[in-house]
Parts: structure tokens; sequence; C-alpha cells
């Protein structure tokens, strides 16, 4: 028996045999010179390549075609033309030929030739379709390499996963029905695979180093998420003590979930409106055990990961109207494509960033690509009739891409019109407060939109300078920062001068230990993921709004954020019940 930690970022406790994932690895492309005489051989390596993935798509076309969209079967068809292409072939030949270098190298330097080129192309369309070169071109690099690409999908018994990091694009596809915890050696408490593992409800514990190397494939774990530790083969002692464990936190839960039908107010009466994060139109089916109001985040890059052509109008309609019908008038907060960073859509980047994070992403890849952008932003509008949508555009900088992207909704807008499809006319739209420029010039942008939403998530990762997936530097993202905390205050100041309201659906939203912080510096929503709930509308339950006020005040004059964290350890102690529980189960 062994133990290794981590942080836990997603409570429970989970016992399972392990999986070791290794998805991730990126193999590096061989390169080097060939003779004239090789030139026939590497040929033959290409047109054998070439032949069976179009073997595949055909096979795939065949079995799927009266299951998938007409969007996804037109990309695979697409993608099929594409791998037979007369000028694809005659480019790779010409670069055997001329430049003497293996297969492997030609197709990896002429497909990033081809990339590049559409990229830089006006019509949009064209930029468009470099991700098509990009996708076709990776799937004949792994026949050349005898890649043969494992997928979390295709899982047929219960495990656990541990991996050295997991893709959002992995995680959201993985079988949730036999994954019951996930160990990682990268990521941290708001990483993107953290927050996926919170929505899926299952324990997950990440930094946990070397854990591919002490873990081997089928070793019996037991992951604890409540301490962060993971038990690789377990004697009978502690396998007895963590069942009855498991068996003691669903006594727990089912407590939580007997505040479902109470408001959350406080003592002295102050309302707060609690709303949940979604990734996928079937997370709508766990709201109602918690009492969620309404959706305070709907992250759409989520359903773009899930599934091959989810970025086709009819395939977002379908899903964005699916939730808006659930939620029976309920408000519903659609944030636009957040891709990019961490979050990578293959089809749309095929050339590696040197600082994804600060690059193309969120509100600057849809500018990019208007086409679809206002194809969303039309499924959007077009889903609103059925009940109370509205639309945040992500990661605003300023105000000269607020001013783009509300144009780019007048044109989806009239388009609508043009095709006499009926519209929310008058949706609502906000903006994710996520980067300091914003919270700083908030002041200006609240006099184009109707609300703010708060992403503490980015604003602490763009604040603090602080990668939140790096499990090195991850200590130091705290949103308790006094900076943090300023640009907060100062973010509902501007919003409630201006008579609007303000949410925060950042990870800080979901934990007990901020909620009194958050009430006393003003805050009108919170949004977080719904097993959540509870837990925070209790803390809500038990609050004073003057004393919260206070401790806001008291908070903002600390010269760190261990000082203010200090500061809500006693006022827990003093103002609310379970103060030792409350302060265990803080997420961030």
């Amino acid at each position: 028996m062994k133990e290794v930690f981590g942080v836990p970022v997603s409570s429970g406790i989970a016992i399972g045999c392990a999986f070791l994932f290794t998805g991730n690895e990126i193999p590096d492309i061989p390169h080097y010179l060939i003779k004239k005489s090789q030139i026939e051989d590497e040929w033959g390596k290409f047109v054998r390549a070439t032949e069976t993935v179009a073997a595949k798509i055909r096979l795939h076309l065949k079995n799927t075609e009266q299951a998938i969209h007409k969007e996804q079967s037109d990309i695979l068809k697409a993608h099929l033309m594409m791998v037979e292409d007369i000028d694809l072939h005659e480019q790779i030949q010409a670069h055997l030929q001329t430049k003497l270098e293996n297969v492997e190298w030609a197709v990896r330097s002429v497909s990033h030739e081809m990339t590049q080129k559409l990229l830089g192309a006006k019509d949009a369309l064209l930029r468009e379709r470099a991700v098509d070169i990009a996708d076709i071109s990776h799937e004949i690099l792994n026949e050349l390499l005898s890649i043969h690409e494992i997928s979390l999908s295709d899982l047929s018994e219960d495990v656990i996963v541990v991996a050295h990091d997991l893709l959002p694009s992995q995680a959201i596809t993985a079988d949730k029905k036999h994954v019951k915890a996930l160990v990682c050696e990268a990521g941290g408490k708001t990483s993107h695979v953290a927050i996926l593992a919170r929505s899926f409800e299952i324990p997950a514990i990440m930094g946990v180093s070397n854990a591919t190397r002490e873990i081997h494939n089928g070793d019996l774990l037991i992951v604890n998420s409540e301490s962060g530790a993971v038990i690789i083969n377990p004697d009978e002692k502690e396998l007895k003590k963590h069942r009855s464990a498991i068996l003691g936190l669903e006594k727990h839960h089912q407590k939580d979930l007997a505040l479902s039908a109470l408001p959350a107010e406080t003592k002295d009466g102050i309302r707060f409106s609690l709303n949940a994060n979604i990734e996928l139109p079937s997370d709508v089916d766990k709201l109602e055990p918690y009492g969620a109001e309404g959706i305070g985040l709907f992250r759409t890059e989520f359903l773009f990961l899930a599934a091959i052509g989810a970025t086709g109008e009819e395939t977002q309609y379908d899903a964005y109207s699916t939730v808006i019908k659930a939620m029976n008038g309920a408000p519903v907060k659609i944030r636009t494509c957040d891709a990019g960073g961490d979050k990578i859509l293959p089809e749309f980047f095929p050339v590696e960033e040197k600082n994804p994070l600060l690059g193309w992403r969120a509100i600057r890849f849809s500018l990019a690509m208007p086409e679809v952008f206002k194809a969303q932003l039309r499924a959007i509008l077009r889903a609103g009739v059925h009940g109370n949508a509205e639309i945040i555009f992500p990661l605003v900088s300023g105000i000269e891409e607020l001013d783009k992207a509300l144009a780019l909704l007048e044109e989806a807008k009239e388009q609508c019109r043009q095709n006499g499809d009926p519209i929310a006319e008058n949706i609502k739209v906000g903006v994710m407060i996520e980067v300091p420029s914003a919270a700083l010039t908030a002041d200006i942008l609240i006099k184009k939109v109707d609300f703010f939403s708060i992403g503490t998530n980015d604003l602490v990762q763009y604040s603090l300078a602080v990668d939140r997936g790096n499990e090195k530097v991850s200590y130091l993202a705290s949103p308790t920062h006094p900076a943090i905390l300023r640009l907060i205050k100062m973010t509902i100041e501007k919003a409630h001068q201006a008579g609007k309201k303000v949410s925060l659906c950042g990870e800080m939203a979901a934990s007990p230990f901020f909620t009194p912080l958050l009430i006393g510096l003003g805050l009108d929503e919170f949004s977080m993921h719904p097993s959540a709930i509870p837990r925070v509308k209790s803390i809500i339950r038990n609050c004073l709004s003057d004393d919260c006020k206070k401790l806001a005040q008291r908070a903002l004059k600390r010269q760190s954020g261990e000082e203010v964290n200090k500061l809500l350890e006693k006022f827990s102690s003093a103002h609310l019940m379970y103060c030792e529980e409350l302060i265990s189960s803080t997420v961030l």
C-alpha cells in the first residue's frame, strides 16, 4: 500500500481500478534527408496512408450516416475529398523530389504551408477551410507513424483515469458511466478539466507528482478528494474505512438537497439568485434536485468539443432550444464560444501558439471567424423565442471588441429576419469581466450592455500572471488577493451606478468560504456547478447582510490574500454555524 497526494478539485471518494491514459503524448515527427532512389518508396507510404484514411472515412460515413446531423456528414465528405485531392498529392510528390526529405516531414511542411495561406485569405470561408487541411494531415501522419489514438469514449468497464493531463476535449467525450474519478499530474483547482470533473460530479485530484510512474494499469485505487490522497493497492482496513466514508458523504449530500426548495435569502431578507453553470444540454437534467433558479453560464465551447460538426447552426439551435425549453422561462445565459487557450478545437486551431492563453481565444476567435460567430448568434436568437435566453461575450478587453461583437449581432438579427426566422428581438447582452482592462473600463462597457458576469478563474489568472493549469504556480492563484477584490468591487460599483446587475460565475462563487465576502461586496447573482448550490444557499441563509458588508470593508483594507483568508476564517467562526465544515469544504 502506498499514498500519493495532490490538490483536490472535485469532492467525493471513489474506489476502482487504474486506467493509465497516454492519449496526450505528441510524437516527434522524424526529419531526415532521403536519396533519390528512395523517393518512390516514400511516395508509396503516402499513397497507402491516404488510402487507409479515405477508407476509414467512407466506413464512418456508411456506419453513421443515418445517426449524425447533415453538418457532420458534410464535414466527413469534405475531408474525404481533401484526402484524395490531386493538388495535395502533387505538392507532396514535388516536395519529395525537390527537398529530398522524408514523407512524414513532407506532409507536415506542405500542410503547414497550405493552412498558413488559407488563414491569410480575405474570404472567411477560405480561412475556415484551413482547419480541414490540419485535420486530414493529422490523420495521415497518424497512419504514417502507426499511431492509434486512444479514446476515453470507448471504455467498457468502470475505471479511475490516471494521466499526466487531459485536454477538455478528451474529458468532455469520455464515457461518464465508466469514469469514476480522475487523477492528473498537471492542472489546478480552476483548470477546465477540474471544472468538468465537478460538472460530472466525480472525484478528481490534480497536481499528483509522478502519478503515471507510481500507478500502474489495473492497480486498485482509493481516490479521496476530501483529503487529496490517492491510495495505491489499499489493504482491507483502508477499503472498509473508505466504503463507510462514501456512505457518510451520501447522507450529507441528501441533507444538502433538503434546502433546494428554500430561497437564497439572508436573515435580514436580502435575496440572491443562485444559478447553475452547464457544459452540455444533458446537464439540465441535474439541476432540479439542487434548486438552481436559472443557468448563469452555458459554456458553449464544450458543445463544440463534444462532437464533430457541432459548429453547424442547426445543431446549435437544437442544443440551445433544448436547454431554454427545459428551463421554463428561467434565465439562460449563453456564453459565445470561448475556444482557445487549453480548449482547442482541432478544426479551427491548426497551428500551435507560443502563448495560447494570451493569444487567439474567446471573443478574438469569434471576431476573426465572423461566419462561424454569426451562425452561433443566429442559433441563439432563434432558440431564444422558446424562453428567456441571454448572450454573454467572453474575454472582452475593451470597447472596440464589444462594438464589433454587437455589430455582428445586429447582422445576425438581420439575416434571421431576411430568412423569415422568428427571433428574440430584445435579447439581453452582457460581457464577461475576465481581464483587468475590462474591470478598469467597466464604466465604459456597462453603457452598452445589460449586465456583467465576472469570471474569477480568468480574472485571477490574467491579473496575477498565473497559469491556472500549471501546478507549479497554482498556489499563487488566490481570489482573495487585494488586487482581485478591488477589481471585483470596482466592477460591481460601476454596474450598480448604471442600474444593472452583476453575477459571478467563476469557481469562487461555488465556495461557501467566500460567500459572506461576495455578499458584502454587493454581488447580485451567484453561478456555480449545481451540486454546490445547497451549501452556498445554507451560508447565505445564516448571514446578516450588514455583517457581510462590514467584513468586505475590512477585507478591502488588508494587504495580502493570506490576511483576507484569516479574516474570513475568523468571521466564519464568529457568525456561521458548522464553521469547521465550511472551511474544510473550500473549493479554491
